[in-house]
């Protein structure tokens, strides 16, 4: 149904309650409100509004909340007299537009025509007169501008508690109040006065800037489950706002105004807020004001502050809670889907995101983990090739691409950000992880420096020797010009996908980790390989390791570890492969990476590194929790394995020697929730 509310013909709104119309109000909500229909507790009347006998909307009210801060200060009452008079207040539990209908200003229209006959009709139904009418609204999903535009009232926001049995349980979602006056003299009738209150969650705006901030994060309404795997008390969460001062108190000194660190600390904070939109407009509208917005979309795309020197730090600061002689430095590439093209780097291109060829662009990121957890260090973005061609030259002025930059592959990009990191002996490896992107360049592989041992993914068309081939110059025949390249004369080099089928290839069941839905299992095998490069074997042999996952997907891994390795290592090396994925699904779905708007080759960086520093600051609220936990622990941990950054070690973890026999108990290796998530994947 569209058209214009005016030429329609009046509407009818009808008492569903108790009516034959009561199924087809049942049917409706359950249908197609995102809450759905549960039988409504006490006192309730549900409404239909009707045109020409076709339903255009649903409307439901019945009890009020016992305590709502911001509805007791408006209206004033004791907890006397709320006890006494909560029957004179009715909540619209329900409203609901159906989808078929588009027709502007209906909502409030509806509302208006409800709320004229509500007081009759509740007072025959009950006899009891109704005063007020509460709502509530969940901002994640409208804007209540119906509600407002009917004349409620909006008082500010709910405490994040929801009704559970016989008490209430701290969610974290809060949701907008409006109320609707139906009785202007109610206060009278109670005997009380209207208490102060703030009708939003922003401090006084006396406030200096940087403490408004402050106050406003205090307020913010910071979700339980902002630490993955995690669930905060109602006591955490009030102190994460504080926590995150302290935390980007760390990186002051990277900024030369004082102006500087608020607008970086709101970023964050909105980065990691519950605002379903993370780019620059958003966070300043919730954290900063109207004003904020340029100057915010300034800072990070030309605003003077050392982005350098906070890379440093937190590269510091991550080593000093993640490094381990052990660990694994890891190198992927994350793609970001746009849809104009005037973005830096944009491009037509291989989209990960989305498995297929896209306009978006893409980055280069450097990892790192170990038995502590893991945390994204560094990241650059790729420019295509075609972006440094002459007809470009405007467009890489405009996006702000340096001028002495030139045209880099992503494993280039990769062996000048582990350099960098190398420089700094910050984060010691015995391993590099990386996928078959990076693990199909030779070049690179053989820059990882001596001490670390790559494991690489390869795709499942590799080519590899079983066994070294004979391999030398053919003899001369007399005719043509005389040979002089070599060839293989004995041997013959096979795909890796050929190979895992073969008999040749021996499983080892393993169990990756204890899920909330029992063991995740797989199978792995691995065999000394000579890789195939130019038709002809390389000079040393490596791993190939193969996983074969429960689906029977199987993924495919080069490793130059030595000989003796033991598989335990290799299976531990390739689950360190996974936590740079968990990486780019934490950042996407946690602290809006692929949220940005930002054009420019400045701002997308500094986007990332800030992306990096909101990760950080999750790992350390993990760590902390996770190290709390325990029978009297202020956190508590999900049933499916608890904190994901801290992996215990396993007794029974798979050990032993390099041979691979048929073992029909699986092996055990010891895995976090998330990494055994990424694994799966």
């Amino acid at each position: 149904m569209r058209g214009d509310l005016r030429a329609w013909p009046p509407l009818t709104v009808e008492v569903a309650s108790q009516s034959p119309v009561e199924p087809l109000w049942d049917q409706l909500v359950r249908g197609y409100h995102y809450l759905g229909y549960q039988r409504l507790l006490g006192r309730r009347l549900k409404y239909l509004a009707f045109r020409q006998g076709r339903p255009v909307a649903a409307l439901s009210f019945s009890a009020p909340a016992r305590a709502l801060r911001v509805r007791d200060q408006y209206i004033g009452w004791s907890a006397a007299q709320r006890r006494a008079h909560l029957d004179r207040v009715v909540n619209n539990s329900r409203f609901l537009i159906l989808p078929w209908v588009a027709v502007k200003n209906l909502a409030s229209h509806v509302l208006a025509r409800t709320l004229a006959r509500l007081p009759q009709d509740w007072e025959a139904r009950f006899g009891t007169r109704l005063w007020l009418v509460e709502t509530f609204v969940d901002p994640a999903r409208f804007r209540g501008t119906c509600y407002r535009a009917a004349n409620w009232q909006g008082l500010g926001q709910t405490a994040g508690h929801g009704k559970r049995g016989p008490g209430y349980v701290y969610h974290g979602a809060r949701k907008e109040v409006y109320v609707y006056v139906l009785d202007p003299r109610f206060r009278h009738r109670i005997g009380c006065h209207p208490q102060a209150y703030c009708p939003s969650h922003r401090p006084p705006p006396s406030l200096a800037k940087g403490e408004d901030l402050q106050m406003i994060l205090r307020h913010a309404g910071w979700h339980p489950e902002l630490v993955p795997w995690v669930t905060l008390t109602e006591a955490e969460v009030a102190g994460l706002a504080d926590e995150l001062v302290r935390f980007h108190a760390q990186f002051h000194a990277c900024f030369g105004r004082i102006e500087h660190r608020r607008l970086g600390l709101a970023y964050l904070a909105g980065l990691l807020s519950n605002h379903t939109a993370k780019s620059v407009e958003p966070i300043a509208l919730a954290f900063l004001d109207a004003d904020a917005v340029r100057p915010l979309q300034r800072f990070l795309k030309a605003y003077g502050w050392d982005e350098g020197a906070m890379e440093a730090t937190h590269q510091a600061l991550l080593a000093a809670t993640l490094a381990e002689p052990d660990g694994m430095l890891t190198v992927d590439s994350c793609e970001f889907p746009k849809k104009g093209t005037e973005s830096v780097g944009v491009a037509r291109q291989y989209c990960g995101a989305l498995g297929k060829v896209e306009n978006c662009q893409s980055g280069v990121f450097v990892g790192y983990a170990s038995r502590k957890g893991y945390g994204l260090v560094a990241g650059r973005l790729y420019l295509p090739e075609r972006w440094f061609a002459d007809d470009h030259a405007q467009r890489r002025a405009d996006t702000r691409v340096p001028e002495a930059l030139g045209f880099q592959t992503k494993p280039q990009i990769a062996r000048d950000l582990l350099a960098r990191l190398a420089q700094t002996e910050r984060f010691p490896a015995t391993w590099l992880g990386c996928d078959a992107v990076f693990g199909a360049d030779w070049a690179f592989l053989e820059a990882v420096p001596p001490g670390t041992y790559y494991f690489a993914g390869i795709r499942s068309n590799t080519l590899v020797f079983r066994t070294r081939p004979r391999v030398h110059v053919p003899p001369y025949r007399g005719r043509g010009r005389p040979p002089t390249k070599p060839r293989v004369t004995q041997g013959r080099a096979q795909t890796v996908a050929a190979l895992a089928a073969s008999r040749h290839c021996r499983w080892t069941p393993v169990v990756l980790a204890e899920g909330a839905k029992g063991p995740l299992r797989a199978e792995v095998a691995c065999r000394r390989v000579y890789p195939a490069q130019g038709g002809l074997p390389r000079a040393a042999p490596v791993w190939l390791f193969l996983r074969r996952m429960e689906d029977g997907q199987i993924k495919y891994a080069f490793s130059n570890a030595p000989a003796n390795t033991p598989l335990a290592e290799l299976c531990r090396a390739a689950t360190l492969r996974w936590p740079i994925e968990q990486c780019f699904q934490d950042g996407k779905s946690q602290v809006g990476m692929d949220h940005y708007e930002h054009r420019s080759w400045p701002a997308w960086h500094r986007h990332m590194l800030y992306v990096c520093l909101a990760l950080h600051f999750l790992l350390r609220l993990r760590l902390r929790f996770k190290k709390n936990a325990g029978p009297d622990a202020p956190a508590s941990a999900h049933a499916a394995g608890g904190g994901a950054a801290v992996q215990s070690p396993d007794a029974r973890a798979c050990a032993g020697a390099r041979a691979i026999p048929y073992a029909a108990e699986p092996h055990c290796v010891s895995l976090t929730p998330e990494e055994a998530a990424g694994v799966a994947s």
